[in-house]
């Protein structure tokens, strides 16, 4: 039946949902800056299963949110979905964080998504497609500047989405740039993911799966003492 359970720990959104062959049954989900993971991930589970009057049983497989991210947040929710997949012998399905993010707006062919995550000052994590969700250039952890992104700038009308819109708004004030700083990961949006990749049985193993964390990017060394 391809009834899976989607968890999205990868930002401040704490998201939960359960779907069936890509449709939402239920969805709980809470983004709060406090990151609320720890404390609501495990209610939220049950009571998505709930609502959908579902056992953990009727579980086919756990799709998890593989990152870039939070380490911490990645962290708690690979544990959870790992922790379930060994308790009732199903498969674990990783789902990539700026993917499903930019799942989330529509544009036309002619021109491109950007998804960034904020990282740290004035980094982000970010990934290129276009309007068929086709990457045209890979995942990357990067400091922004005034150079930044220029070869789609130049080109296309670009849309940036995420909690890193914010700082790169800032740079580009531009009339072919369109920023959707209110998108975050979402469970909502792994659900149709999720269900394509167990449709291929694209599934992780389960002992070796490590979230995708793109960790420190940029060495911080302290000043000589003069």
């Amino acid at each position: 039946m391809g009834i899976i359970l989607n968890l999205e720990t990868s930002s401040t959104n704490c998201s939960v949902c359960v779907a069936k062959k890509g449709e939402v049954l239920s969805l709980k989900e809470l983004n709060s800056a406090n990151y609320s993971h720890a404390e609501k991930l495990h209610i939220f589970i049950e009571e998505v299963m709930q609502e959908a009057s579902l056992k953990m049983e009727d579980l086919e497989a756990v799709a998890v949110s593989k990152g870039p991210g939070s380490y911490t947040g990645l962290r708690i929710g690979v544990s959870a979905a790992k922790g379930l997949c060994y308790a009732l012998g199903i498969p674990l399905i990783s789902i990539s964080t700026l993917k499903s993010m930019a799942s989330q707006v529509k544009i036309k062919n002619d021109e491109v998504l950007i998804p960034v995550l904020d990282a740290r000052r004035m980094e982000v994590y970010s990934l290129v497609f276009d309007a068929e969700l086709n990457e045209i250039r890979e995942t990357k952890a990067e400091v922004i500047d005034k150079h930044s992104f220029q070869e789609y700038i130049n080109k296309k009308h670009v849309h940036f989405l995420g909690s890193g819109a914010e700082k790169i708004k800032e740079l580009f004030p531009l009339e072919m740039i369109t920023y959707h700083c209110e998108v975050v990961p979402s469970a909502k949006e792994m659900a149709a993911i999720s269900s394509d990749k167990y449709n291929i049985a694209d599934f992780e193993d389960v002992a070796y799966f490590e979230p995708y964390y793109l960790k420190d990017f940029v060495m911080q060394t302290k000043k000589a003492k003069t």
